[in-house]
């Protein structure tokens, strides 16, 4: 039996903390489940998950559906789409089976590739090999989720740009419907000896075909958000804080004077397999804390303030009137006061 291989290639970056990410989640998890009840679908389909953040790695190798395991998205520093796109084709070349003189090979795989915003490594050249060797055997799908994302480089990888405004439970929910009939709809093809990859009509009232070409000024991180790492005082357990990009002041419209900052989205606890997600050698970039609006409670112990830099440089959290804490990234013992005057602070890549 031909197989039909599937790779979901999922954006885990630090952007995507909070309900983002919880949302892909309980979309693949729904696609799996549902393809599991199409008998043609059994058949024929096997699965893989990439995930790519800082770095990135195979979670799922290509599997049979029945098979399949549910496994947990993790989350890093960094959006390099650049090397997801290379370990695709390492995966591509290494499990999909080629026609020979003595055997006809898989079906044309079908990758769903997953972004929030834009890559922070050098994507170009990953492009351009990506389509040199692959343009004509294999069908990428692009999955724009959120307003942020700069579909003018997606565009250059493939034009099926698929984009959701929203990113709640809705929205990738109805997206993840639309995938899941979308391979039982090619699952069926293959079934009846026709390789045919038209996409299914798009359920406009959670996504539509990318049309705009939004540029974004290219830098090591993201424009759109903001993100740090703490650590709590108490516990030594970590952190992250989005601070998603907000309009602070509008002036006139002759005028076009409009003034943005960053205002706190979510503060959530993360696990420690968040740093070996993360690109380690990448820059630092500093970002003034006269830009951020909002502040949160350390999610793990509840102090008062998750927002206190050490002299290290890095965030913990406070409880607003121990005299003398330990700072849990340098082991130090430090003590804070209270100061009305903005810092600079490094950031993530978001």
């Amino acid at each position: 039996m031909r197989r039909l291989p599937v790779f979901f290639v999922i954006d885990c970056s630090e952007s995507m903390v909070g309900k983002p990410i919880e949302a892909v989640q309980d979309g693949i998890d729904f696609i799996m489940s549902n393809l599991r009840t199409d008998p043609y679908a059994l058949e024929t389909v096997y699965i893989s998950l990439i995930a790519y953040a800082g770095i990135v790695r195979t979670l799922v190798p290509l599997t049979e559906l029945f098979a399949y395991r549910d496994c947990e998205l993790p989350l890093g520093g960094g959006t390099h789409l650049g090397k997801a796109l290379d370990h695709l084709g390492k995966e591509i070349d290494r499990s999909v089976m080629k026609t020979t003189a003595e055997v006809k090979g898989d079906w044309k795989p079908i990758v769903y590739l997953f972004s929030d915003g834009r890559p922070t490594d050098d994507y170009e050249d990953a492009i351009q090999r990506f389509k040199a060797k692959y343009d004509n055997k294999v069908t990428v799908i692009a999955l724009g989720l959120g307003q942020d994302v700069d579909f003018s480089i997606l565009k250059k990888l493939t034009e099926h740009c698929i984009a959701l405004d929203q990113m709640d439970q809705d929205y990738i929910k109805g997206l993840c419907k639309w995938i899941s009939a979308s391979v039982v709809s090619q699952s069926i093809s293959v079934g009846q000896n026709l390789d045919k990859q038209d996409l299914l009509p798009l359920d406009e009232r959670y996504m539509h075909l990318a049309k705009q070409k939004l540029t974004f000024r290219k830098s090591q991180a993201d424009d759109r958000t903001v993100t740090f790492v703490g650590r709590c005082q108490k516990l030594h357990h970590p952190y992250i804080l989005k601070y998603s990009r907000n309009l602070h002041y509008s002036g006139l419209s002759d005028l076009n004077i409009n003034v943005y900052n960053f205002k706190l989205d979510t503060c959530e606890a993360i696990s420690e397999d968040y740093f070996s997600w993360t690109d380690q050698t990448a820059e630092k970039p500093k970002i003034n804390t006269s830009v951020l609006e909002g502040w949160s409670n350390c999610p793990h112990c509840h102090a008062e303030t998750a927002f206190a830099m050490c002299a290290c440089g890095n965030l913990m959290c406070y409880d607003g009137y121990s005299e003398l804490v330990i700072c849990p990234w340098c082991q130090r013992q430090i003590s804070f006061e209270s100061s009305g005057g903005d810092f600079d602070l490094s950031r993530g890549q978001g």
